[in-house]
Parts: C-alpha cells; sequence; structure tokens
C-alpha cells in the first residue's frame, strides 16, 4: 500500500517597513529598526492572519523579520523558528545606497547586474540563484520536518521573489 504524503503548505510574507525601506535605501543582510507605521502594521497583519490556522512560522533571523514576526505572534502565538537561510540577499558594496546612487555612480555595471537575470550579483554580494537555493532548500526541508502543516514564513522580498518567480519559471529581466 502506498503512503500518503501530506501537503504542507506556506505563506510567504515580507517584513513590515523599515527605516531604510523608508528611505528607499538597499539593506541587503543588513538591517534598520521597523518604522512605527511598520510596527503598526505587523499587529494588524497578526490580526488579520489570526483568522487562518496556522501551526508555525518560519522567520528570516534578521531583526526587521524578527520584530514583525513578534508583533504578528502577539495575536497568532505559535512556534516560531528562526531561518538564516531565509535571509535577504546580500547586496555587498551596495548596501546602504539607494538605486539612485547606484545610477548615478555604477550605471555601467548596475545595468549589466539587470541583464544577467538570475546571475545578477552585486559586487562583494551573493547572486540571485544563490538566494533560491538556499531559501528552497529551507522550505524543502521544513515540509518534510512539518509535514501536513500550515507555516507561515517571514522574510524579505528578494527571498520571496526568488521563490515565486523560480517556481513559476519566470525570469528575472529588464
Amino acid at each position: 500500500m502506498a503512503e500518503k504524503t501530506q501537503s504542507t503548505r506556506f505563506g510567504l510574507l515580507r517584513h513590515a517597513e523599515t527605516i531604510w525601506n523608508h528611505e528607499k535605501k538597499i539593506q541587503g543582510v543588513s538591517d534598520s529598526p521597523l518604522t512605527r507605521e511598520g510596527s503598526r502594521l505587523a499587529e494588524k497583519w497578526g490580526e488579520e492572519l489570526s483568522g487562518i490556522s496556522w501551526d508555525r512560522m518560519l522567520v528570516s533571523d534578521i531583526g526587521r523579520a524578527m520584530e514583525t514576526a513578534t508583533r504578528i505572534n502577539r495575536m497568532l502565538r505559535i512556534s516560531m523558528s528562526p531561518e538564516q537561510r531565509l535571509r535577504e540577499q546580500d547586496w555587498g558594496n551596495w548596501t546602504g545606497k539607494t538605486v539612485r546612487e547606484i545610477e548615478n555612480h555604477e550605471p555601467q555595471l548596475l545595468t549589466e547586474q539587470i541583464r544577467a537575470g538570475w546571475k545578477f550579483c552585486p559586487p562583494e554580494g551573493e547572486d540571485r540563484l544563490s538566494v533560491w537555493r538556499r531559501s528552497h532548500a529551507a522550505l524543502c526541508e521544513a515540509a518534510a520536518k512539518w509535514a501536513g502543516e500550515t507555516i507561515l514564513v517571514v522574510t524579505h522580498e528578494g527571498v520571496i521573489k526568488s521563490l515565486i518567480y523560480r517556481l513559476s519559471g519566470r525570469k528575472f529581466v529588464p
């Protein structure tokens, strides 16, 4: 008799707004605190998400994601597991800069990187394909460990885009 596998369901959520998000600065693996509005929204998301039967949260271990998850969890009251592989893409030398600053100071390099699609890699940073590989591995491991559960994943925009784009066959193109 064949063993029936249980589907694990994931809900992907980007962390709430940070000071650097508000200032349009690239954070990557660096961190900045949530804005007052970001904190308020994270609490509201907790209320909205309480209508779904979540079993646990898997959370990027970067502060802004952990703070968002903690505020959400005031309503959900479920187990939270930090996961390093759900960190944002490392933007290397471009961390702390705005896209406008990069366009002004390194336009050729930025254009080349945008055209690289999945191989987009900021100087001294990490490429998008690596982000997908590590985040996908984290979710596959979670699906095996907590088979049949519904897991809220609190992470970053780059991670979410990498997962959705890769799994749907979408390309990163200009």
